[in-house]
């Protein structure tokens, strides 16, 4: 018996120890501590969490978390480039930024990127450029696919913090001299998932801005997207507010700095703003930590109105983030100390 016991436990060992590996690759934990490809789209100009969650990425980068590979733009406006230039220069990162083509007009305000922009301190701009000639700045469609192009297989992870629109448009795009694929194709074979700001799944009466600005190209991107889609949608934003006293406190190692600039040049100070666009950052960026809670595979759908509704699918492509009280006095925590 002892000698047929032995045998046993002799042959089960090695099956023990594949199937203990092998769901630590399934999982994807945190013993691999190569930096994650980042793309972050943004429709910088809209909200100042967009300017949050860039000044988060540039934090990631600095800690060796991230490689933040572009930035493509899906606002129109000079102001909405120019200032992540600004930001780019200010913090000592050379990020290639792409500016949109053929985008939504719904809102093309600038409140807090113009600002920036325009602050002058002693007769002169206050901040430096790298890039002084709009026409200088890639499109964001070629971009993505020059950027997924140089990229190992199954390797970006996308951070959608606006409007679908270069999503969309990448999925159209045809073969260019970047690449032989089509742009479903280059998604497909080198996205391994996107974290995307978006949709309200606690009331679909409420048309979420990123998804309502742009309806058309939400639906297609939600419809066509070959990847997985993790979406953080309104309600997990609304209930994690960053604090004013973190501005007024935390960021005086250089002055000025543009993001304090467009902060207190959004609203009237002091003010708690909600995390939207920086919840999908750290969600992409720390996923292993599971800060947040999460729902079951699905589909999201989404009507000509921009309301959003999510149906249960274990064959979908589609989750969305949730939130709790404890947990979201956590992130508030984390996204302060960052």
């Amino acid at each position: 018996m002892k000698t047929l016991l032995y045998l046993t436990v002799l042959f089960l060992f090695p099956l023990i120890v594949i199937g203990c590996c092998n769901k630590k690759q399934i999982n994807n934990t945190s013993v691999d501590k190569t930096p994650l490809s980042i793309i972050f789209d943004t429709d910088m100009g809209n909200d100042i969490d967009d300017a949050l969650a860039l000044d988060m990425l540039y934090k990631y980068i600095e800690n060796g978390q991230i490689n933040l590979l572009a930035i493509p733009t899906s606002k129109k406006g000079k102001y909405c480039a120019e200032y992540l230039d600004i930001m780019n220069t200010w913090y000592g990162h050379n990020i290639p930024i792409g500016v949109v083509e053929n985008g939504t007009s719904k809102d093309n305000n600038a409140p807090f990127t113009r600002h920036a922009c325009e602050l002058k301190q002693n007769g002169s701009l206050a901040f430096n450029r790298t890039i002084n000639n709009y026409d200088d700045f890639y499109k964001s469609v070629s971009l993505y696919r020059k950027i997924l192009s140089e990229q190992p297989d199954s390797s970006v992870i996308i951070i959608s913090a606006g409007f679908s629109t270069n999503l969309a448009q990448l999925l159209n795009s045809p073969a260019d001299k970047y690449s032989t694929l089509s742009g479903t194709e280059l998604v497909r074979k080198k996205v391994k998932y996107v974290s995307a700001m978006m949709g309200n799944i606690k009331d679909q009466n409420h048309k979420e801005f990123n998804v309502f600005c742009d309806i058309p190209s939400a639906q297609k991107f939600i419809n066509e997207w070959p990847t997985p889609i993790m979406i953080s949608p309104y309600e997990v934003g609304d209930a994690i507010l960053f604090p004013a006293q973190s501005i007024e406190n935390d960021f005086k190692w250089k002055s000025p700095n543009p993001l304090v600039i467009g902060y207190i040049n959004y609203m009237q100070m002091p003010y708690d703003r909600q995390t939207w666009d920086l919840t999908a950052v750290l969600y992409a960026v720390e996923r292993e930590k599971k800060f947040f809670g999460n729902s079951e595979w699905g589909t999201l759908n989404i009507d000509n109105t921009g309301a959003t509704t999510f149906i249960v699918n274990p064959k979908g492509k589609h989750r969305y983030l949730t939130v709790n009280k404890e947990q979201a006095l956590k992130i508030k925590n984390i996204l302060s100390s960052l």
